[in-house]
């Protein structure tokens, strides 16, 4: 049998979906990361990007990361463990253990490899990650990376949270959670989390990665949102979301990050993170907390999006993020829709199974603070003849 035989056939599928036009992934951008964008020479709104507060081509983001560049150059040549770490890492750190309002911060390369490194490492042979069905894939990648063993409930359930809870009653435990489900939008339980880890003995671990920025008052996420900052152990985020780069940190006690420091391998044999991005980062959590303005209007946006497309017939879910599905329940649908939806001027990103349970397939559409009126109803007119025409409306 032949290793490679398995290459063909996702070969075969992925020509089959280019020849019918329905192949949307690896998109071509040509211009930056923006509330619209030039894709293959066709300017087009954006509605499939994470960059909630539009962060990305702000000014001061530019500017930093252009100066970090000229006092540290491009790179660091090597592991934080050994000769790649610069001053401006561990300001960065100190910067983000203040915002989070934790004792210690440890930065990574990438939010991948915050979950990969910190998990793996957190989890020895007589301890259980218990997780929910739902959970980002570098959660799941971190479980199988681990020592321990890895126990599933069923989506914001808490009724089977309480079952797996109980389950392993004489085990270290540790619940990993999404603070902000990235397909679906809905935001984790985590009052009742946090109350059934207590009654249980188990420590709280969220990924925030679609919260920082978005949710809580001063925009530190769904610890924030809910008043449970000193209740949840760790919080972990990536840069490439509201914070406009690339790369991840987890936040939590001191003798917690020092421990992963020192054990978590996807950072120590990991090259450290350029001083373009961490420059980056400390500016935009700078902007983050200087113009609570942002916020504002990406909520203002959420709001009139999501009552939009539920005047419409659309099926949104559970959504009440600016992560806002459009659930369609059939993959050829999503292709087409997607397909339409670009000839009427609209980037939006189609997901099907295995990314989501097969019937729950959707559109995943996300909205900025950048994005203008205009703009929103110019979607919205789109959807509107796009459903009419494929009878989904």
């Amino acid at each position: 049998m032949d290793v490679f035989e398995k290459c063909l056939k996702i070969y075969e599928t992925t020509q089959g979906l280019r020849a019918n036009g329905h192949y949307f992934f690896f998109r071509k951008l040509e211009s930056p990361q923006d509330s619209e964008v030039v894709v293959n020479g066709k300017r087009v709104i954006m509605i499939g990007s994470n960059n909630y507060l539009g962060l990305t081509s702000h000014p001061r983001v530019k500017e930093a990361a252009i100066k970090a560049i000229e006092k540290f150059g491009s790179g660091c040549a090597g592991s934080r463990f050994l000769n790649g770490n610069l001053e401006i890492h561990e300001e960065l750190e100190d910067k983000l253990a203040r915002f989070f309002r934790k004792e210690a911060a440890l930065v990574f390369a990438t939010g991948y490899q915050t979950n990969l490194g910190s998990i793996s490492a957190l989890l020895g042979r007589n301890d259980v990650a218990i997780i929910d069905k739902y959970d980002h894939a570098s959660i799941i990648d971190g479980c199988r990376l681990s020592f321990g063993k890895v126990k599933k409930y069923l989506h914001n359930d808490m009724k089977d949270l309480e079952r797996v809870l109980e389950a392993a009653k004489n085990k270290g435990k540790l619940i990993i959670v999404d603070g902000i489900f990235s397909m679906e939008g809905d935001i984790a339980d985590l009052p009742n989390i946090v109350k059934l880890a207590k009654a249980y003995g188990a420590r709280v671990m969220v990924d925030d990665a679609h919260g920082v920025g978005v949710l809580g008052r001063g925009g530190r996420g769904t610890a924030e949102h809910f008043g449970l900052e000193d209740q949840v152990d760790l919080i972990m985020g990536t840069y490439s979301k509201s914070l406009a780069a690339i790369g991840g940190f987890v936040a939590g006690s001191k003798v917690t990050i020092d421990f992963i420091k020192h054990i978590g391998r996807s950072m120590i044999f990991s090259a450290s993170l350029p001083p373009s991005l961490v420059a980056s980062v400390s500016t935009a959590l700078d902007i983050i907390e200087e113009q609570p303005q942002l916020r504002r209007q990406l909520w203002e946006n959420t709001h009139k999006m999501l009552k939009s497309y539920k005047a419409l017939g659309y099926d949104t879910g559970t959504s009440e993020t600016p992560i806002v599905p459009i659930i369609i329940k059939d993959n050829m649908k999503v292709y087409t829709m997607c397909k339409f939806l670009f000839e009427h001027g609209v980037f939006v990103n189609p997901v099907v199974s295995p990314a989501v349970p097969p019937g729950r397939e959707l559109l995943r559409t996300s909205y900025m603070a950048t994005h203008t009126k205009e703009q929103l109803d110019r979607v919205l007119d789109a959807f509107e003849k796009v459903g009419k025409q494929l009878g989904l409306i």
